[in-house]
C-alpha cells in the first residue's frame, strides 16, 4: 500500500525530471531510465515509454524518430509548452522544499 502511494507521488517528480532534461537535449527511453536509476527512481521502460507518451500528448514534449545503427529511436525535446511547464514545476517545488526542509 505504502509503495503504490509513493509512486503516485513520485509519478510528479520523474515529470519534472524529464522535463528538465528535455529541455536541455533530445532525450530517449533507456537513457532517460538510467538517468532517473542514477537519482535513486527505479522504473522500467514499461512504466516510462507511457509516460513519455502521455507527456507528448499534453503537448509537454516532442517526439522525433530517427535511425539508430538499424533501429529506430525515438527522441524527446521539451515544447514551448513544456517549458513554461517546468518553469512553474521548479517555482512550486522549490516552495514545497523551503515549506518541509525542517
Amino acid at each position: 500500500m505504502e509503495e503504490k502511494v509513493l509512486r503516485k507521488l513520485f509519478l510528479g517528480f520523474i515529470q519534472i525530471h524529464i522535463l528538465h532534461h528535455a529541455k536541455e537535449h533530445p532525450i530517449y527511453g533507456v537513457w532517460m531510465v538510467q538517468e532517473l536509476k542514477e537519482h535513486g527512481y527505479n522504473i522500467s521502460s514499461g512504466t516510462l515509454y507511457p509516460i513519455l507518451h502521455n507527456m507528448e500528448s499534453d503537448g509537454l514534449l516532442s517526439k522525433e524518430e530517427k535511425n539508430v545503427e538499424g533501429k529506430i529511436r525515438k527522441y524527446y525535446t521539451a515544447t514551448e509548452k513544456g517549458n513554461h511547464v517546468l518553469i512553474e514545476a521548479r517555482k512550486k517545488a522549490y516552495e514545497l522544499f523551503k515549506e518541509i526542509k525542517d
